[in-house]
């Protein structure tokens, strides 16, 4: 089920709303009218690590610092890859 956002005409209010099915109509949660326009949205998207960023607690072996800092050490000032600022 696709979540849209649109922008009351009126009011000018925007919002994202669930769109079940052909017969839904989205509906402005300000001030309750249905003359929206559907808005252009990028879906989201999650990183990969290959920009030097990894969630937390990536498996080792990816290349990536425990802790999930793909430049090595703690993710503090000072640290590297390799070594620890704090240790």
């Amino acid at each position: 089920m696709p979540i849209y956002e649109y922008r009351c005409e009126p009011c000018d209010h925007s919002f994202e709303a669930l769109i079940r099915g052909g017969s839904d109509v989205a509906r402005c949660p300000k001030c309750g009218n249905v003359e929206v326009a559907k808005q252009f949205s990028v879906p989201a998207a999650s990183p990969t690590g290959t920009l030097g960023y990894s969630p937390v607690g990536a498996a080792p072996g990816l290349g990536l610092a425990p802790g999930g800092f793909g430049g090595g050490g703690c993710g503090k000032p000072g640290c590297g890859p390799g070594g620890c600022a704090s240790g």
